[in-house]
């Protein structure tokens, strides 16, 4: 748009009388990113809260929103593959993107503190290594269904993005985020979360740790 508007700005001359408005998707696509801009914001901030409320930990529920951008990654990479420009379409694949991700994130999170809570019961969590095996028993619950997800996903939403006929330019923009999201998703989900979920808990023992063994013995 910037590049069409400089051309007919130097090459067009419009008589007396005559407007020039841009519209179609355009348009509607500075609509919806004004809308956009506070609408995000709240919408994040109420999952916050969700979040919170669930885990009742400022640190879970921070681990669930920061990890959100990166499982976008791989939409972005297939918009650029496919040679999409940003749109309401893709804007809307975006959102629901994230909206899947958020979800398996919490179930992820869920699995992970079943696991670390069952062997802290248990008196089984005396130093790190406690921890990764913990946190890896937790991870790997959630390999078969999270395959599972992901490969139902990705099969309904193939014969969308190879498509033809009417309205298949909008749906293409609407999945093609989707499924190239779902691919750094599962990577996310399984490695990248567990990993920092990993390394807090490490950070929790060590400090615990290093309370009782620094703490001061009495005297008999």
């Amino acid at each position: 748009m910037r590049e069409a508007r400089a051309l007919l700005e130097d090459e067009l001359e419009l008589p007396q009388g005559y407007t020039l408005v841009w519209s179609g998707q355009f348009e509607a696509l500075e609509r919806a990113k004004e809308r956009l801009t506070y609408v995000v914001p709240i919408t994040v901030a109420i999952i916050f809260l969700l979040l919170y409320l669930q885990f009742s930990s400022l640190i879970e529920a921070s681990l669930i929103i920061l990890s959100l951008p990166f499982s976008l990654v791989g939409g972005v990479w297939i918009m650029w593959a496919l040679g999409y420009n940003m749109s309401v379409a893709t804007a809307i694949g975006f959102i629901a993107l994230a909206g899947v991700a958020a979800q398996m994130g919490v179930i992820m999170l869920i699995y992970l503190d079943q696991a670390h809570d069952e062997r802290r019961k248990a008196g089984t969590l005396r130093d790190r290594a406690d921890v990764d095996a913990a946190v890896e028993f937790g991870a790997v619950e959630r390999v078969r269904p999270k395959m599972m997800t992901v490969t139902a996903i990705i099969a309904g939403l193939l014969p969308i993005l190879w498509g033809h006929g009417a309205g298949a330019d909008v749906m293409k923009r609407i999945a093609a985020p989707m499924v190239g999201g779902m691919v750094s998703f599962t990577v996310l989900t399984l490695m990248v979360i567990p990993a920092a979920y990993s390394l807090w808990k490490e950070w929790e023992v060590g400090r615990a740790v290093g309370f009782s063994t620094n703490a001061p013995r009495r005297r008999r």
